[in-house]
């Protein structure tokens, strides 16, 4: 860059700053006007000025940014590589599709083998073990932590049995020590989801760091946002590799983009049943895709990490306030539990309508969304109820019957931080009121 252009640059950066606070002005909260949204970005001057620096650069795939967030994300959650992709949803197929790779021996994946899961969660959980011709076999989970009832796990293994899948479901981990063991006991490959639970621990060590493989999120709704984005973490530079590979069309070089001869062989090597000398650039080891994220999006990345911190405690501390605000209502909800051992980073707060009273999941739904409250039900319910696997191979190992209470029981409000006290209070206020109106 020459002078002129920096400081050109610099005046840009200092005038984005100046558009923020007038485009983005604070709003006051009017109860029944303003809208209570479940999820939201939670941004100032500084993740739109990263994003323009980042612009301005015209590097419009991976680049600098995204080495900077993948290093930084990796060393805040204590693993040893982040290998960024375009969405939590694509993290997860690529971590799973990693295991299938032929370099692993004995213990890839192959078609037919079998993946435990849950039935009660989101689909991209799921869809990365049909996607890979495996086999989803299905357990319930537990209420009100809403994660895998581990007394089922032995029900589920088989001598097909390969791998385990699991989220932390909105932000509140399942049983890591339990799972994990049973795992190892097994010799079973350990994907942790951890979309939704950026920041969690068990046992006071953070999610995403118990299996060989985890995968987070960062879209909006997320703990911290690029737009759209996510990220594959993992402690072995072997699978580090793999999932690199995956992410990059399947090739075998590992050269950034822009850059050539990392390994210093590019023209001296054999692979495969190319003639010696093939260009590395040009090398394809696995059946992939192409997943990478942006430079902007890992530049609002890179921002948002400055507030991660708060972030989570803010979700922490407005989990709490709805619950203690609707404590005196266990009558008709069924408040939602950490996992013992557990210090959850809050997505959302679950509330299950409690079996014999009045109340239904859609009337309460409806009242609060008449108040223009956000609400979302758990996800997929009970999956296998969902069209899309009507046809679709699966086993299921024990009854479902938590997960068939889930879909016909259970709705989620919102803890993000962009909510303020008087957006919670008007909430716990109109559940207390629902309840009243029921009454009458």
């Amino acid at each position: 860059m020459n002078n002129r252009a920096d400081e050109l640059r610099a005046q840009i950066l200092a005038l984005t700053a100046e558009y923020h606070a007038s485009a983005f002005p604070k709003k006051g909260f009017t109860p029944g006007q303003t809208p209570v949204p479940v999820s939201g970005r939670v941004f100032d001057e500084r993740e739109i000025q990263s994003l323009v620096d980042s612009s301005l650069d015209f590097w419009l795939t991976t680049g600098r940014y995204a080495s900077q967030f993948e290093k930084e994300f990796a060393r805040l959650l204590g693993i040893r590589h982040a290998i960024l992709v375009n969405s939590g949803s694509s993290a997860n197929l690529v971590a799973l599709t990693t295991l299938t790779s032929h370099t692993l021996g004995e213990r890839a994946l192959k078609p037919g083998d079998e993946v435990i899961t849950v039935a009660a969660g989101f689909p991209t959980t799921v869809n990365p073990i049909i996607q890979n011709n495996l086999v989803p076999v299905f357990i319930d989970v537990h209420v009100p932590t809403y994660n895998v009832n581990i007394n089922q796990l032995e029900a589920a293994l088989s001598e097909k049995t390969r791998a385990i899948m699991l989220a932390h479901t909105l932000g509140n981990p399942f049983n890591l020590s339990i799972v994990a063991e049973f795992a190892k006991q097994h010799n079973l490959w350990l994907v942790e989801d951890c979309c939704d639970a950026v920041g969690a621990t068990h046992q006071g060590k953070n999610v995403g760091t118990f299996g060989q493989l985890a995968t987070v999120s960062f879209y909006p709704a997320h703990h911290i946002t690029m737009g759209e984005g996510g990220a594959v973490l993992t402690d072995t530079p072997a699978l580090k590799k793999l999932a690199e590979s995956f992410r990059d069309w399947g090739r075998d070089c590992w050269c950034e983009p822009g850059k050539d001869n990392t390994c210093g062989k590019r023209f001296e090597h054999q692979l495969g049943d190319l003639p010696y000398g093939y260009d590395h650039k040009y090398i394809y080891s696995h059946i992939g895709y192409n997943l990478k994220a942006t430079d902007m999006q890992a530049a609002v990345g890179v921002a948002q990490l400055q507030k991660l911190s708060g972030f989570i405690q803010t979700r922490r501390e407005n989990f709490q306030y709805l619950h203690k605000g609707l404590e005196g209502l266990q009558e008709f909800y069924i408040l939602p539990e950490a996992t013992p051992n557990s210090n959850p980073s809050w997505f959302g707060f679950p509330l299950a309508i409690r079996p014999g009273t009045k109340l239904t999941r859609n009337s309460v739904v409806q009242f609060l969304e008449s108040r223009k409250i956000g609400t979302r039900l758990l996800f997929g319910g009970n999956l296998t109820r969902q069209p899309a696997y009507r046809n679709v191979q699966y086993r299921v190992a024990a009854p479902l019957d938590n997960s068939d209470f889930i879909m016909n029981n259970v709705f989620w409000l919102g803890v993000f931080p962009g909510l303020t006290t008087e957006m919670l209070d008007y909430v716990i206020e109109s559940l207390h009121d629902v309840i009243k109106e029921e009454k009458s």
